[in-house]
């Protein structure tokens, strides 16, 4: 009997270490599963690149859940969503995120509890005109939406602190490629801007414009006026130095790129009699000295080619009649109509 007894308690003390083995293998188990999808693993991207999101305010963890399982392999929502709780995440700041092509659900909550955006590049060139196309161009990279962002470029209490109005401020905003945040407030916006025109307008170039009678506005509305009469970079710094011959004789411009800015047809390639009669501040043909403001977004390399324009006589310029994108260029008016009309002719009988 005894050892009946005994073989009995070997065999519980067995089947109770094979039992608490078990729940400890699978505690582990557990355990371990649970670490790799926080720590390492719980997002692999299908394709393996990393992926980026927009997360608007208001999105919120099953939203996200939704976004990224396009993209990515989800091992578990809801171990995802039982680490968020235990982490006191409930909704995701809003921002432009991108993710590694394989993340765990520390780094993804982590990220979108504070915010940790990731920056996105914004640019634009010189094909921007009007203010409405500025507009819309840089709200496309950002949360903020073209009519709020032409409200602050059109608000001349608010442009009075960088000491732009409506038609100048076009000019903070100088072709690039800039990093910001998805989310950048208007006013942020704004003061970056600023930064960047400061930056660009430094001492050495300030001293140049001044040197020429202008002020770095003036400067950008000249540039901007000289991109519209060539696609010839050579001829720009010599078309820069004819504009401002006129300018200090105080001159009519005449400049036929104002005069297609104030007919508002910017599909226009030839000038009519017609659009000359255009009563706009903008159509140097008809009023004197510069237009009000810039007649697109001016390139930095055009805003230097007016600051180191060479020297020259030249008050007048015509289009080449052999049609080749140069310009026939005088001092003399006799020589400019003869020319003039030499191009017309030319262009009447194509």
């Amino acid at each position: 009997m005894k050892e009946k007894r005994r073989l009995k308690k070997r065999y519980i003390l067995r089947l109770v270490l094979a039992i608490l083995g078990i729940v400890m293998t699978a505690t582990a188990a557990i355990a371990l599963k649970h670490y790799y999808r926080l720590e390492i693993s719980n997002f692999e991207a299908k394709d393996g690149e990393p992926h980026s999101y927009n997360i608007y305010p208001g999105t919120s963890i099953d939203d996200v859940l939704a976004m990224m399982a396009e993209d990515y392999q989800i091992g578990s929502t809801q171990d995802m969503k039982l680490h968020a709780r235990m982490m006191h995440f409930n909704y995701p700041e809003p921002g432009h995120y991108e993710f590694e092509p394989q993340l765990g659900n520390r780094e993804l909550i982590e990220r979108l509890k504070i915010g940790a955006q990731t920056p996105v590049n914004i640019t634009w060139n010189n094909a921007i005109r009007t203010r409405e196309q500025l507009a819309g161009k840089v709200s496309s990279y950002l949360m903020m939406d073209s009519v709020t962002l032409l409200q602050y470029l059109e608000d001349e209490a608010f442009l009075a602190q960088y000491g732009m109005n409506k038609e100048t401020s076009r000019c903070l905003f100088i072709p690039n490629t800039y990093e910001v945040y998805w989310t950048i407030t208007p006013e942020q916006l704004f003061d970056r801007m600023e930064k960047e025109f400061s930056a660009f307008w430094d001492l050495e170039r300030r001293d140049k414009a001044e040197a020429k009678g202008l002020t770095p506005v003036e400067v950008m509305i000249l540039a901007s006026i000289i991109e519209g009469e060539s696609n010839n970079k050579k001829e720009l710094p010599i078309i820069a130095s004819l504009y401002l011959n006129r300018v200090k004789k105080g001159m009519l411009l005449q400049a036929c790129p104002t005069v297609i800015y104030a007919v508002g047809d910017f599909k226009l390639r030839r000038v009519l009699y017609s659009h000359l009669k255009t009563d706009s501040p903008y159509n140097t043909y008809m009023y004197r000295g510069l237009p009000p403001g810039p007649i697109r977004c001016p390139l930095p390399r055009s805003i230097d080619y007016v600051l180191n324009a060479p020297e020259t006589n030249y008050l007048f310029m015509c289009a080449d009649p052999s049609l080749n994108g140069t310009h026939i260029f005088s001092s003399s008016f006799t020589k400019h109509i003869n020319a003039a009309n030499e191009y017309h002719n030319m262009m009447d009988n194509l």
